[in-house]
């Protein structure tokens, strides 16, 4: 049964070219704790692909859509991945899409 609702329609998104995140005593850590996560680095191994939703990012990493909602928070926050885009499901039901906001994300430590 046709919908009216599109249910993937083509994101243009280009995440930026390279993020330097620079590790420091007062600031840095909150990526480094984001990033460290096995579920956070399946989440961006992921999105590397293509734009994708929750539940699709659950699927692909065999996961809770609770989990990848809870890291996507954290990952939004750290600006290493940004909404790009609103898909509906067949039901009509706005699905949020997620990817990439960097292609490369570079980590300096500094004393």
């Amino acid at each position: 049964m046709p919908t009216a609702f599109p249910y993937h329609t083509p994101v243009d998104h280009a995440p930026r070219k390279r993020t330097n995140v620079v590790v420091d005593d007062d600031s840095g850590t909150d990526v480094l704790q984001t990033v460290s996560s096995e579920t956070a680095q399946q989440i961006l191994t992921t999105l590397d692909d293509n734009p994708a939703t929750t539940s699709d990012v659950a699927e692909a990493i065999n996961t809770s859509i609770q989990n990848v909602k809870y890291h996507l928070e954290h990952l939004c926050d750290a600006g290493l991945v940004e909404t790009v885009d609103t898909w509906y499901s067949k039901r009509g039901v706005e699905m949020t899409v997620y990817a990439l906001s960097v292609e490369e994300l570079v980590i300096q430590l500094k004393q």
